[in-house]
Formats: structure tokens, sequence, C-alpha cells
């Protein structure tokens, strides 16, 4: 008893520090349905994104959505890097031609730079995944880079990831 009492009170000061980085959105909860409106069925906007928890050392975050449920392999819908490391937030509506003063996106799986919304084949929904990591560098990608690059960049940087789950089916 003592033991699992301590245990829950090295997570609630964990949490209290601020130390555990967690993802979420106003769009949706945790495993349930992306809203239409960031679909490649409705808008296509990206939905807005906010976290806490960033660990000591972070100098940037990077982020990154994907399908593992695709029938031809995982599929990239997003990807992004150099977000500041103070900023806690990704608007909705991220522009899609790479300009954004906040961050550098990456080439997403539909061959377009920035968001591409969930456009599965009919069927089971589909997971889509969207990743933060904490990195103690920036990665300094070139707007445009592909999802190897950013691979790369990130290995040996990652301070602390987390990750959130949007489902969509059509």
């Amino acid at each position: 008893m003592e033991r699992a009492q301590s245990t829950q009170e090295a997570e609630v000061s964990k949490q209290q520090q601020g130390r555990e980085l967690r993802l979420s959105t106003p769009a949706f909860a945790d495993g349930s349905t992306i809203p239409r409106r960031h679909t490649a069925d409705g808008e296509n906007v990206s939905p807005r994104l906010t976290w806490n928890g960033a660990p000591p050392g972070t100098e940037s975050f990077a982020l990154l959505c994907e399908d593992p449920d695709a029938p031809n392999g995982v599929f990239v819908h997003w990807l992004a890097c150099d977000i500041d490391p103070n900023q806690r937030e990704v608007e909705e509506g991220v522009p899609r031609d790479g300009k954004s003063s906040s961050l550098r996106q990456g080439e997403n799986s539909f061959g377009d730079i920035g968001w591409g919304g969930p456009k599965p084949p009919a069927g089971r929904p589909h997971r889509y995944v969207f990743r933060l990591y904490a990195l103690d560098d920036r990665l300094n990608l070139p707007d445009g880079f592909r999802r190897a690059d950013f691979d790369r960049a990130v290995e040996g940087h990652v301070l602390a990831e987390t990750m959130l789950i949007g489902m969509y089916g059509r």
C-alpha cells in the first residue's frame, strides 16, 4: 500500500511540476472522431493543438500526424518542426503553403506541404496519430522536407514525446 501511495504521489508531483508533456485539441477528445471540418471531406483545415509540460532544456517542438491504418503503409498527414520552445499551441488552419512564421512544414503523403486532412477509403475508421516531440535542438529543415529527413533530424534529440489519436472513417 505504501508503495502504491508513493507512486501516486510521485506522479502527482511530476504533473504539478509540469514535466509530463501532454497534447490535446479542443476539436476532439483523444480516441474520438475528428470533425469533418478537419478532413479532406470538409474544409481540410488543421486542428488547433495545445500542449503543456515541456521538459527543461526544450529548444523546439516538432509535430507529426500519420495514419498507420492506410492500405499501402503509414500515410503522413502533417510534418512540422522548429516550433518555438515557448509556444504551447499550433493554431487552427495553419497555412498549407509553407509560409507560416511560427513553424516549418514538411511534405505530406499527398505530395503537398502542410496539413492534409484524413481521406481514408470506405470501410473501418482509421487512426490518425498526432505526435508532439520536445527536442533539445532546432531541426533547421527547409520547408517541404520529407519524412526521412524529419526522422534523421529528430533522432537523438527527443527529450519527451506525447501523442493524441483521432478517428475518421467514411
